[in-house]
């Protein structure tokens, strides 16, 4: 579907969600507050984690790095089954297993049991996200997409910045078991009614390719193997034996799945024009997120001198604006090109990174709020415009494909940019972090440009 380069297109009538729709939206929203709330609590009590399991730090990151590397490696397979066996099912699947590994985690007494309970996690949030863009697009009437896409960002921001705020509460009540239990009977509820009030067509012709779903699962897990490799600066043989893995899968795939009506690995929807540029102008806005809340820590503590209280400070307008501006970014993709939006978003968002590594030692905090707060007008105003761009450029049967797509560009993105900032640290020393915001900075100029492209589209 091509996207008009008008910069308006107004909406003469904006119908409301019957009753079960809106509940089922409810349930969509909590499942994947979950699964994000689950990541980013997980990187909070890490170190509390590890000392009560008495793990060495290295091996700890694989509580981490296990449920990332299970998220991004299934996402593709499962919304290929979604389009297959139906969404709900996969949906409602996904939730179940997420709640028994939550349980899992909570009653695991070794860093091996807790590991092998966050893999089964990874996979079960997978589930959850490959299918959930799909899931609103059925439930949202085109004319209004964007509001439930906004209110999926919504979700997603708000969930990220109360992430560590949540943990260190669950661990003022109780020990690190909590933070998992809370999860389970939140989990129950959200799989009851999701189970009701889920729609749940599928495509009657469409087929689960168990070979491509191999291959797919080997490329994506050796690709963020090699990244986390990178990241924890093991010898660089790794990550290189892990790429060249991810790269062989690839190419083996795109040959096997050569003249498939629905291939796993996307490779129709990537020639339609409007589709690659919005998932190319996702994940560099994802990288560049990914740089700068790895590097920036360091940058402010370091450069700018302040305090670990006052960079959590200056840090949280950021996810706070970015939630605040959800809502609204995606009200408005319903009346402007997404082409605009995404261009002054991630525009913005640039800027502000180019001006925080420029900022002398003595920059006042107002202006680094100040830097924070257009960093996240940027990303916000960049998001369910861009969600709703994917969505829409793709053909009603292959909704799950394009879901995929939207997850697997956020989570590669993300892991690109943590990836960068290692590797920007063993280049530049003590000027890695400005290396790495610069870097971050280029990618969000580079998704910008991305997205001016797409008003050229027709």
């Amino acid at each position: 579907m091509a996207q008009s380069t008008s910069i308006s297109e107004g909406v003469p009538h904006a119908p409301t969600l019957p009753r079960q729709s809106r509940i089922a939206m409810a349930a969509l929203m909590v499942s994947i507050a979950l699964a994000i709330l689950d990541t980013a609590i997980a990187n909070t009590a890490l170190p509390s984690i590890a000392s009560n399991l008495k793990a060495q730090p290295g091996p700890s990151i694989w509580i981490i790095n296990s449920y990332q590397l299970a998220a991004v490696a299934t996402l593709l397979p499962f919304a290929a089954l979604g389009a297959a066996f139906g969404h709900r099912r996969v949906y409602v699947g996904g939730l179940v297993l997420f709640t028994i590994a939550s349980a899992g985690c909570a009653l695991s007494t070794s860093l091996s049991e807790l590991i092998a309970a966050r893999v089964l996690q990874g996979i079960g949030a997978s589930a959850i996200m490959s299918v959930n863009t799909a899931l609103i697009a059925m439930l949202y009437p085109r004319t209004i997409l964007g509001r439930g896409l906004g209110l999926n960002a919504l979700v997603v921001g708000v969930s990220f910045a109360l992430g560590p705020t949540a943990a260190s509460l669950i661990l003022s009540l109780g020990s690190w078991q909590l933070l998992f239990a809370v999860n389970v009977p939140i989990g129950v509820l959200a799989t009851a009614f999701s189970f009701f009030t889920l729609p749940h067509p599928r495509d009657a012709s469409a087929k689960f390719d168990i070979p491509a779903a191999i291959l797919t699962t080997i490329a994506f897990a050796s690709l963020i193997y090699g990244l986390g490799a990178v990241a924890q600066g093991d010898p660089m043989l790794y990550p290189m034996l892990a790429i060249m893995v991810s790269a062989i899968s690839l190419i083996g795939l795109g040959v096997y799945e050569r003249g498939n009506r629905s291939p796993m690995l996307p490779l129709d929807l990537l020639k339609r024009p409007l589709f690659a540029l919005s998932a190319l102008t996702g994940f560099c806005a994802f990288a560049a997120q990914g740089v700068a809340f790895v590097a920036l820590p360091f940058h402010l503590e370091h450069a700018i001198g302040l305090s670990p209280e006052e960079t959590g400070f200056i840090m949280t307008p950021w996810s706070a604006v970015v939630a605040l501006m959800a809502p609204v970014a995606g009200r408005l993709s319903d009346r402007y090109a997404s082409g605009y939006l995404g261009f002054i978003g991630l525009g913005s968002l640039a800027i502000s990174m180019f001006v925080v590594v420029l900022l002398p030692s003595s920059a006042s905090l107002l202006l680094l709020i100040g830097c924070m707060v257009l960093s996240g007008f940027g990303f916000g105003l960049f998001q369910a415009p861009n969600q709703k761009a994917i969505m829409s450029s793709a053909p009603d049967h292959r909704s799950s494909g394009a879901s995929g797509v939207v997850a697997t560009a956020r989570l590669i993105g993300q892991a690109t940019g943590a990836a960068l900032v290692a590797l920007s640290f063993g280049l530049a020393g003590a000027y890695g972090p400005n290396l790495a915001l610069l870097l971050g900075a280029g990618f969000a100029l580079a998704g910008a440009l991305a997205s001016a492209v797409r008003l050229t589209v027709r």
